[in-house]
């Protein structure tokens, strides 16, 4: 039952840190920037409206449901089949993640972002913590059903099947 308290424990880390990081990001950089490293990384302050990279804007409602019932199957997967720690820390980084993003759209309307990679030219998406906790989440899920499709992979290969023995066929003697 261990598990259940770190699951707890990250799930509410990750809540924690989005949420303090958004309400520095309002309090100090609201319609603001600030580069971090020259041409790499910059805070910018952007209101996301829709879902993942601005998809869908101005859905609030159906982006709420559609989190209350994601985060719900999530979590009632995790404690009823999820037995490998990987998987349940993937999955405790995507619960909290949803569950920091929620928080803002119930509270502000929208979703605050700031995390800029600038560094990329093929990367115009601007992000928060909540996003990247879901995104290594998912990563470290996928991981963790990689190595247990490995292990079973690699379990069914040791065993093996029965030796013949070599005996003559039937109706051979054993001079051929």
């Amino acid at each position: 039952m261990l598990w259940i308290v770190m699951v707890i424990a990250v799930t509410a880390a990750v809540i924690l840190v989005d949420q303090i990081s958004k309400i520095l990001v309002l309090t100090y950089l609201y319609e603001d920037q600030v580069e971090l490293i020259g041409g790499v990384l910059r805070f910018t302050y952007v209101e996301n409206r829709g879902m993942a990279f601005g998809l869908l804007a101005d859905h609030r409602w159906v982006f709420l449901v559609l989190s209350v019932v994601g985060i719900g199957l999530i979590a009632f997967y995790l404690f009823r089949y999820v037995r490998r720690n990987l998987a349940r820390v993937g999955l405790a980084l995507i619960i909290g993640g949803g569950i920091g993003n929620m928080i803002d759209r119930v509270r502000l309307g929208f979703v605050v972002d700031f995390i800029d990679f600038c560094a990329f030219d093929f990367w115009v998406w601007v992000f928060n913590v909540a996003d990247a906790a879901v995104c290594v989440g998912a990563a470290l899920f996928v991981l963790d059903l990689l190595l247990e499709m490995t292990a079973e992979i690699k379990k069914n290969k040791a065993v093996k099947l029965p030796a013949k023995e070599n005996t003559p066929c039937q109706g051979e003697d054993e001079n051929g």
